[in-house]
């Protein structure tokens, strides 16, 4: 009886070992910086993103951290094509949330992010200062000679959009600016720089007293949807697969709708 007893000791004793051991690969594994043990994301992401989504993605970065405590989501805003350029050039990100397909295809066809979705689509405005002192009407009224007009870069998806309305409208308008995003192009208006800008519906509203609005006719407008993907090179993809799942949820599509952006 005193053997079995020993050999009962010995057993439970490497039992404890081993139990241990398994232990502490487990706590190891739950180090990471970008997952708990739980599974749920942790640490930081930089997401790059269209200009015209700055006020969405700022209220979607909110709601992205407070579901996920501990993490912080970078937001850096731009022309579409200015931040396909610098990903395919190697800068670090880990989302990339264009305003136009092509610019998107450019960072897919590096072999640089991988099954985008379209997850908005956005449509062109007018803008004008307050008092609209150029007496703006319609999108005809653009081509009267003084009228100061700023557009997008043609390199951009908003100046891309207005160069096809302005060609199904078969009106020339020959711009007093020719700016690098839909926000600074926004700016100059507010400003009273220009007489009108041809800017996204939903800088429009986001600017709200600052400007005021002329919608162009449904058969001369034109739209641009805007894809999302986690980048291949991503340092959190669970974060960033995260954000992107969230940005494309009923939660987030409420905030884009909120704010005048489409179904894709």
């Amino acid at each position: 009886m005193r053997h079995l007893s020993v050999a009962l000791t010995v057993v439970a004793a490497a039992g404890s070992l081993v139990l241990a051991g398994c232990g502490s690969d487990s706590d190891d594994a739950g180090s990471s910086p970008s997952a708990t043990t739980t599974g749920k994301p942790t640490g930081s992401i930089t997401v790059f993103a269209a200009a015209s989504l700055t006020e969405a993605f700022g209220t979607i970065k909110k709601q992205v951290e407070a579901e996920y405590p501990g993490t912080t989501v970078n937001l850096q805003l731009g022309a579409s094509s200015d931040l396909a350029t610098q990903i395919t050039q190697g800068k670090p990100a880990d989302v990339f949330a264009s305003a136009s397909t092509k610019n998107m295809t450019s960072v897919t066809d590096a072999k640089d992010a991988d099954k985008p979705r379209n997850f908005v689509s956005n449509t062109l405005e007018i803008a004008t200062p307050p008092k609209n002192p150029a007496t703006i009407t319609t999108l005809a009224d653009l081509a009267k000679p003084g009228v100061k007009v700023a557009v997008c870069d043609a390199a951009v998806p908003c100046g891309a959009v207005a160069k096809t309305v302005l060609a199904n409208a078969k009106l020339t308008v020959k711009p007093a600016a020719s700016l690098q995003d839909v926000k600074s192009t926004l700016a100059v208006v507010e400003s009273g720089e220009a007489d009108a800008g041809l800017v996204y519906v939903t800088d429009v509203r986001a600017a709200g007293s600052k400007v005021h609005g002329v919608e162009i006719a449904d058969d001369v407008n034109a739209s641009t949807t805007y894809p999302i993907a986690t980048l291949t090179h991503a340092k959190n993809k669970p974060l960033a697969k995260a954000f992107v799942q969230y940005v494309l949820s009923a939660p987030g599509q409420q905030v884009l709708r909120s704010d005048g952006f489409s179904a894709p």
